[in-house]
């Protein structure tokens, strides 16, 4: 049980990533936490075996450095799409920094309708392949940009950093702020920088000999508690253990380790340990 820091090439899709470490690792178990389109490249947080059962305790906000074409619309939001002449892109470089100012915070957000978002049942980017010209109705959703400014601008090209929460769509924010603009804009590139406490700079690629394995310890977020052997059999066996110890919460979610290993995932209530998810010792 253990994570990844996976970098994923521009080409290939996040499913193309886990098959490929399926294959290689030989395990079946393997899932991940925020998928980069074949256009993007950048940091995949990759959970093997038991930790995938873990996932969503991942911090998983994402820190991206975008290019962004201006003076064109794209059906699918990026260089992929049909692009659409809107008009030249006469803007100064401090109508792009304000412009990119009300892009700040909590905002509303529409996914492109080429994405994985489900429409009863179904993925929107489906619908869309089938009938590009079907209206396809998808329901703003709030995210939220913690930080957004201007790291180079010429001409008709701009090269942004997002600090956003999990959700967000880039190309959806490109799009939208070419809107604001009134010149239009596409993303052209896309590198995520960072997910969660994953970086750049340590993740692997998929053709290095060896991967750097991550503890589940070293990577989430969440107050854990050290249990001896007798607290295991019983946390093993869906018993409770009494709270000992004044430092937890009631209803606060702990991890139960023994011998530097994740065993068990509880809640605290009514001062007992209550085992929710119980893991094995691959």
């Amino acid at each position: 049980m253990y994570f990844l820091n996976i970098y994923k090439p521009k080409g290939i899709s996040s499913f193309d990533v886990i098959k490929y470490l399926r294959k290689r690792l030989k395990i079946k178990q393997i899932g991940h936490s925020g998928t980069l389109d074949p256009l993007a490249c950048g940091v995949m947080q990759v959970a093997v075996g038991e930790a995938t059962r873990l996932l969503d305790l991942l911090n998983s906000d994402k820190i991206y450095i975008a290019e962004m074409k201006l003076g064109y619309a794209s059906s699918t939001y990026d260089s992929e799409g049909e692009k659409t002449f809107i008009s030249n892109a006469n803007i100064s470089e401090e109508e792009l920094k304000q412009t990119l100012k009300l892009f700040s915070g909590k905002i509303m957000q529409t996914p492109p309708k080429y994405s994985a978002v489900k429409i009863n049942g179904k993925r929107a980017c489906d619908l869309a392949r089938y009938n590009s010209n079907a209206k396809i109705d998808i329901k703003p959703r709030e995210i939220e940009i913690y930080s957004i400014k201007l790291l180079k601008f010429k001409k008709d090209t701009a090269i942004i950093y997002v600090s956003c929460k999990k959700g967000t769509y880039i190309r959806s924010l490109v799009n939208d702020i070419g809107e604001k603009l009134g010149c239009g804009a596409y993303m052209s590139r896309l590198t995520r920088i960072k997910a969660g406490n994953f970086e750049l700079k340590n993740s692997n690629k998929l053709d290095n000999e060896k991967y750097k394995k991550i503890n589940p310890l070293d990577c989430l977020d969440i107050k854990t508690l050290k249990i001896n052997a007798q607290q295991l059999h019983l946390i093993k066996n869906g018993n409770f253990i009494k709270l000992t110890d004044t430092k937890f919460k009631d209803d606060e979610f702990i991890l139960l380790t023994n011998n530097n290993k994740v065993v068990s995932l509880c809640k605290i209530s009514d001062n007992l340990i209550k085992p929710k998810k119980n893991f094995k010792d691959e």
